[in-house]
């Protein structure tokens, strides 16, 4: 009999962790969401199931939509599963089939009774008005990039020439009252030294064939832009390792996902505001932004594919500072190690604290040629302004001592 690893024996023990790998099947491995849209799913998702964990365990957090009538004697396993399940059915209905097996196997391994009716009753109600809350939030509506022709305005970028996620940034967020609350002063100027910095520096390092960029660091490139983001395994190994119960897995995984789609919301906003060109825009141009000290390359290729939008800020340093900012003020620890496994590097990534990781995120976006500094700095501040926001608020609090 094949040993199961340690998240495996977790999630058969933790209902939150196992939905959590339940909606990532239902995010990535089928819908193939990108960051954008797996940062909603995934907020929804969480935000209902710590509603219904919380209201069972007699709402000792402020709830985040509401807490429905629970006595505590309701079955959490159910609860978890009835909310979860209800909201990748009502964001994904063509997976109904495989999610409908799911649910039920989930319920067939809890004992029939008042405990089990009254949980799936609670897990309906949070999924009912999360579904309601985000009705008609903005996703997916009809907003495109602007096209531009000048120095430093965007224009959609080779080999896809694709223009996608205009709307993320028109999006109702779940924590903060706007999108545009943290509006930073923008790029650098073009004809600036801190400009010439940056450019001389992705153009080097970013390249497709760089002789100055580490094996290493290539491999840090593609481990931070794979789609199947790293971060989801980050979470449920810390949970693990922390021995979280399912109301503790239930409000982390609710606070880091909220303040992650909150991040991209607001860099979002930042990139329609600011609409700056990518570097291989950048490089191929650069004899015409007017700065003597850079040079244009028309055959300049960054090591990755550039993401379809524009540059300023970067929605990774965004999501990641959001990220991990969190998870070490929900555990008042930095120093905590962790790994993560990425199929498109084919590598595993160690780290030994939450700031190690997102200090490599800010380099890992220059090594791939997607992102210059300055917009990877910013990007940062925004996650971590929207991480403030939310540790100083009301969210996810203790209503009892």
């Amino acid at each position: 009999m094949a040993l199961r690893s340690p998240i495996a024996q977790a999630a058969a023990a933790n209902p939150v962790i196992a939905w959590d790998i339940n909606a990532q099947q239902a995010i990535w491995d089928v819908a193939q969401q990108q960051p954008n849209e797996q940062a909603r799913s995934f907020a929804m998702v969480h935000g209902a199931v710590y509603d219904a964990v919380n209201a069972i365990a007699g709402t000792p957090y402020r709830p985040y939509l509401g807490a429905p009538a629970a006595d505590g004697t309701e079955s959490t396993d159910a609860a978890v599963a009835t909310a979860a399940y209800q909201m990748l059915v009502s964001l994904f209905p063509a997976q109904l089939a495989r999610l409908q097996a799911q649910y039920d196997a989930a319920l067939a391994a809890i004992p029939d009774g008042s405990p089990k009716q009254r949980g799936v009753s609670v897990g309906a109600q949070t999924a009912a008005a999360m579904i309601a809350a985000r009705r008609n939030d903005g996703a997916f509506g009809s907003q495109t990039w602007q096209v531009g022709t000048q120095p430093g305005q965007w224009r959609p970028t080779p080999p896809t020439f694709a223009s996608a996620g205009a709307w993320t940034g028109h999006v109702k967020p779940f924590l903060l009252p706007s999108a545009s609350m943290f509006r930073t002063s923008g790029p650098p100027a073009l004809t600036g030294n801190t400009y010439a910095r940056d450019y001389n520096e992705v153009k080097r390092l970013g390249a497709v064939d760089s002789a100055a960029r580490t094996a290493d660091q290539t491999s840090a490139a593609i481990w931070w832009h794979d789609r199947r983001l790293t971060e989801w395994e980050i979470k449920r190994q810390v949970a693990v390792s922390q021995g979280l119960n399912a109301l503790q897995a239930a409000r982390m995984f609710a606070m880091v996902d909220m303040t992650e789609a909150d991040a991209l919301i607001a860099c979002y906003s930042e990139k329609e505001y600011w609409n700056f060109w990518r570097p291989v825009t950048a490089v191929q141009l650069g004899d015409t932004d007017g700065n003597r000290a850079t040079v244009g390359d028309p055959d300049w290729m960054p090591l990755l594919v550039t993401p379809p939008f524009p540059e300023y800020t970067s929605g990774h340093t965004c999501f990641t500072s959001a990220s991990m900012a969190t998870l070490a003020f929900f555990y008042r620890k930095d120093s905590i190690s962790f790994s993560a496994y990425s199929p498109a590097a084919n590598a595993t990534r160690h780290f030994t604290s939450f700031s190690k990781a997102l200090a490599e995120v800010v380099e890992a976006r220059i090594w791939g040629g997607v992102h210059f500094r300055s917009a990877d700095n910013q990007g940062v501040r925004i996650g971590l302004s929207v991480f403030a926001y939310m540790a100083a608020g009301d969210y996810f609090k203790p209503l009892r001592r």
